[in-house]
């Protein structure tokens, strides 16, 4: 399934909690054959393509380990048939402190 590889081109793309979305072809670019793919790259875009999936549910409904899972979304990824939307990093979120200072400040208005 992997062809001997153990990781993904692009390591650290696939967190368990990043939503994998099936993308549309673009215009003018050929789809990719069905042939091509292997069956299992098949049923993640199935997948993909009802709502925005967890690479986790992934793969508990394909009932493959999520480290073959991350190989198969890389090689979707590369052909740009998947877009990845990562979740935000704490450190990047605002600190609670500033929010309830914002709000005080807006009833204070």
């Amino acid at each position: 399934m992997t062809r001997g590889r153990t990781r993904p081109v692009e390591d650290g793309l696939f967190d368990l909690i990043s939503l994998i979305t099936a993308k549309d072809p673009a215009p003018g670019a050929g789809a990719v054959p069905a042939h091509v793919l292997d069956p299992e790259h098949q049923t993640i875009l199935a997948w993909c393509r009802r709502e925005p999936i967890s690479v986790a549910e992934l793969g508990s409904y394909t009932d493959l380990p999520v480290s073959v899972v991350r190989v198969l979304l890389g090689d979707l990824h590369d052909a740009e048939l998947i877009s990845v939307t990562r979740p935000v990093p704490l450190a990047e979120l605002p600190d609670e402190r500033l929010l309830r200072d914002v709000i005080n400040g807006l009833r204070a208005l």
